[in-house]
């Protein structure tokens, strides 16, 4: 196929409603990424892959993002006996798995395609919550956590390989407005959770229910729209090459260090609210204020970063957010609470949104984006494994938030620094717009 005939459609079948590119067969193009079709970063097709995407951001991260919930309630109500830090262990296994399980999700996207993976990893999920509700013992809810975590990544690693395959100017966009998705999730599960845990007379088996109930027709919407746009590539399953990548080592390193950060609100304010004599179901509508912030703050710098550079919003994120945690035990009152939770829910909302389109420009090949992403994001979600345990540690030893807010600002502003630094090893150097 010569590269003329690459530069008009050569079947009506790669052309989608309103133009869009539907997904390519693996026989029509060659080996060379350059010779593919760009990306069409618009159409009918493209945006329901970024919508199926969402769905799946909606229902695993949006739960994930609502674990301060279950974090109070397993504290005082159903595991009292157990340390805060050991339950935080249940919270961060799930999220360390959901990244850490990226790199066998982000090859095998990049290998085989979306639907073989994503149909079976939605029954799993669907099915995990179900196991949640039957938990009564501390072990029951590690065990459930490994099966959590393991769909987790494999619903979300394809959807976020998917979407940049449709998507290339306006990347960074798209994937804030597909992880907008989480913050969604984040504001419906917590309130939801909130009252029925604290409100009602439902109790814990059948409130998780409901939830499984809720996530069903979501799953359903995301086996049936995501689907990769190109043909699979046929080298090494992994890629260690991008290990002797200076960016790509220090973009882990950003993450990581953001990650071990910012877990801190997100795990441990509904608990900071309630020993400041807030109601419990209002300390629980806090995490879902903080994800409705969190919307904005991964939708609009999506934007800028497709404008003024990835590694900048990511990096300046990563920053404001350790400011902010720096300020937490500054906030006493129910208003100055609301205020914190707004001010954190948006500036932490660039870090994941930043993180995951920084990842996808360390490679200029598109069937290899789901690869980088699943890697990078796998290794920089250790720090979500360690830091919310750590973080209880501090809270147990010390009896309250200062020093664990300290701890977890200076990190984030590490992580900061280190994207900054990360400039430094890309072609436009320290000063480019990267």
């Amino acid at each position: 196929m010569s590269s003329s005939d690459l530069e008009k459609p050569a079947h009506d079948t790669h052309l989608g409603p309103e133009g869009s590119q539907a997904p390519l067969k693996a026989d029509s193009l060659p080996d060379d990424p350059e010779a593919f079709p760009p990306a069409p970063d618009a159409g009918l097709r493209a945006w329901l892959v970024a919508l199926g995407a969402a769905c799946t951001t909606f229902a695993c991260l949006g739960l994930t993002n609502s674990f301060g919930v279950l974090q109070s309630y397993y504290t005082t109500i159903l595991l009292p006996d157990i340390p805060p830090s050991s339950i935080a262990w249940i919270g961060s296994l799930t999220a360390f798995l959901q990244f850490l399980f990226g790199f066998l999700a982000g090859p095998l996207f990049d290998r085989f395609g979306a639907a073989v993976i994503i149909r079976p990893a939605a029954i799993a999920y669907v099915l995990s919550l179900f196991l949640l509700s039957l938990c009564t013992q501390y072990w029951h809810f590690m065990l459930q956590a490994v099966l959590s975590g393991l769909s987790m990544a494999m619903l979300q690693f394809p959807a976020f390989g998917a979407v940049s395959q449709y998507f290339d100017k306006n990347r960074a966009a798209a994937l804030g407005t597909v992880l907008a998705g989480s913050s969604i999730g984040g504001i419906v599960f917590p309130i939801a959770l909130s009252k029925m845990l604290n409100g009602t007379s439902l109790g814990f088996a059948w409130s998780i229910r409901i939830m499984g109930f809720v996530v069903v027709p979501f799953m359903l919407f995301a086996c049936f729209t995501i689907q990769a746009r190109l043909p699979p590539r046929k080298t090494e399953f992994f890629l260690p090459s991008a290990f002797r990548e200076a960016q790509f080592l220090l973009l882990i390193l950003a993450l990581a260090l953001a990650f071990l950060g910012m877990m801190t609100p997100l795990f441990f304010l509904p608990t900071y609210a309630l020993s400041r004599g807030m109601d419990a179901t209002l300390a629980g509508y806090l995490t879902a204020i903080l994800n409705g912030a969190s919307t904005v703050g991964r939708v609009v710098p999506g934007v800028l970063a497709d404008r003024y550079g990835k590694l900048n919003v990511f990096a300046l994120g990563s920053l404001g957010t350790g400011v902010v945690v720096f300020c937490m035990n500054n906030a006493t009152s129910t208003a100055g609470l609301v205020v914190y939770a707004v001010a954190f829910g948006f500036t932490s909302g660039t870090i994941i949104s930043g993180a995951t389109s920084a990842f996808s420009i360390c490679t200029e090949d598109a069937r290899k984006v789901g690869t980088y992403m699943g890697m990078g994001l796998a290794l920089g979600s250790v720090a979500a494994l360690i830091g919310p345990p750590v973080n209880g540690a501090m809270v147990e030893k010390y009896g309250g938030f200062f020093e664990v807010s300290v701890f977890s600002g200076v990190m984030c502003l590490a992580g900061g620094l280190v994207a900054f630094g990360s400039k430094a090893a890309t072609k436009k150097g320290l000063f480019g717009r990267v």
